[in-house]
């Protein structure tokens, strides 16, 4: 214990030391000289931000000149620092600055606070397991890794989803519970996933993920092998259930999130699927600019958003203020919906959101309540393109669904702790004190029906 808190103060020291030759350099060995050249790659920084703002919210020639503009924007920029010798110290302080964020970390790592895990409860394994299987899924993975017949093998009954018609998946899974299936599951994309967990979740089963979707967002979340979709139904036969929260858009369910706005609405165009790039850039101009589609207002716990381009509500809050862990989800049974709600409404309010992340509307709530001036709303439930009538309420059902995964999987990897200046600060001038105590991960396997382990709070 006593060598875990030295090497948490010494990191901590290290990460303090490491950030000021990170400021300090390009003053000292630049002088006046290079803190006008700190100040006017900032201000490029900004321009090619704003650049960016212009090439999506314009057409035509002014779209191919701001895209132009934002790629010379930062080649000028380093360029000028080339020119005046000084290219070695704008990169050894970047190198500086990584250390010093890697050496943070380390050290606030290492003081007992770990990250918010699921708890893993031991029940017998199905008798009846019923799945449907969507052949198209992911490109194929389906038949690429032979997921009928080794869930065949296993005792599941299969369902294979005709690629030709429309199949409802939820009368599906309802009548297999009627036919007496004891576990429901998927083998799709998220928002098949979603239809399915909530039948699941209406008769208190157990549901399987298996992670044969193209992102597989929700099976990453969960700690699943994506890269290898036949490993979850190892599930079937040696796993463990998780509790998870179930959310509705409406009465449509969601595993993931429910995109308003923007999204929601490019995700409706007919070509989106053939050409995702080649239909936002057409797109996006009306959009942005709000000369299409119609004036979104969000109200969430009693804080307003009026008039964003876009709102993002989520089973559970997105993480954005890191980019090792952006689009993550640090926990997937809090009882809180993530909300995003973005306005840009100028070339200098895209500069500012994409210097400071944190100028996105952030927060969490029990209920979103997102209305309009339209009666009718373009939505992108899971990455579904659907139509809601106004207003949508947006609910989350904390842990409603019980999601049974392989005992064996890859897991979801602790997320960086926030980097806490004022912590590091502390920890560095401690001497002579005792380190906080990790909590020990329990060793000895649960009894049946009981936690495999405790909920940690996150960091």
């Amino acid at each position: 214990m006593e060598r875990r808190h030295n090497q948490q103060i010494w990191a901590a020291r290290g990460a303090l030391a490491a950030a000021g030759l990170a400021v300090l350099l390009p003053l000292v060995q630049g002088g006046v000289g290079g803190l006008v050249l700190l100040v006017v790659g900032l201000a490029g920084l900004g321009l090619t931000c704003a650049a960016l703002w212009w090439a999506l919210s314009r057409r035509g020639p002014a779209r191919v000149a701001a895209a132009l503009l934002a790629i010379a924007t930062p080649v000028g920029v380093i360029a000028m620092f080339e020119r005046a010798n000084l290219l070695w110290v704008v990169t050894v302080s970047g190198l500086l600055w990584c250390a010093a964020v890697w050496s943070g970390r380390y050290a606030l790592r290492s003081t007992g606070l770990r990250q918010g895990r699921l708890k893993e409860y031991r029940t017998p394994p199905p008798q009846r397991p019923f799945l449907l299987l969507n052949p198209r899924s992911g490109g194929g993975k389906v038949e690429k890794f032979a997921l009928r017949e080794k869930a065949e093998s296993l005792g599941a009954r299969v369902v294979l989803l005709d690629p030709e018609h429309h199949q409802d998946v939820a009368a599906l899974a309802r009548q297999a519970v009627a036919d007496g299936a004891d576990l429901l599951g998927v083998a799709g994309g998220d928002g098949t996933q979603a239809l399915v967990a909530a039948v699941a979740a209406e008769h208190g089963l157990p549901f399987l993920v298996i992670s044969a979707g193209t992102r597989n967002h929700f099976a990453m979340d969960l700690g699943l092998d994506r890269d290898d979709p036949a490993t979850c139904l190892d599930a079937l036969t040696d796993g463990v259930e998780l509790r998870v929260d179930l959310c509705f858009a409406g009465d449509r369910p969601f595993v993931n999130n429910a995109s308003f706005g923007v999204y929601g609405a490019v995700v409706q165009s007919p070509g989106y699927r053939d050409d995702k790039v080649g239909t936002a850039l057409e797109l996006l101009p009306d959009l942005l600019t709000r000369q299409r589609g119609p004036r979104l207002t969000a109200h969430a716990d009693g804080t307003t958003f009026t008039d964003p381009q876009a709102v993002l509500v989520s089973n559970n809050p997105y993480r954005i203020d890191d980019p090792l862990g952006f689009g993550r989800r640090q926990r997937l049974n809090s009882g809180r919906l993530g909300v995003l709600s973005v306005k840009v409404d100028s070339a200098i309010e895209a500069a500012e959101l994409l210097l400071d992340p944190q100028g996105f509307g952030a927060f969490t709530a029990h209920e979103v309540i997102i209305d309009a001036d339209a009666p009718q709303l373009e939505v992108g439930l899971d990455g579904e393109a659907i139509t809601l009538s106004t207003p949508v309420r947006c609910r989350i059902e904390r842990r409603a669904l019980r999601v049974r995964v392989p005992r064996e999987r890859p897991g979801v990897p602790d997320l960086p702790p926030r980097l806490d200046w004022r912590r590091l600060r502390k920890l560095a001038a401690a001497v002579g004190r005792t380190a906080v105590p990790a909590r020990p991960w329990p060793t000895s396997r649960p009894h049946r029906d009981e936690p495999a382990h405790r909920d940690d709070q996150a960091a």
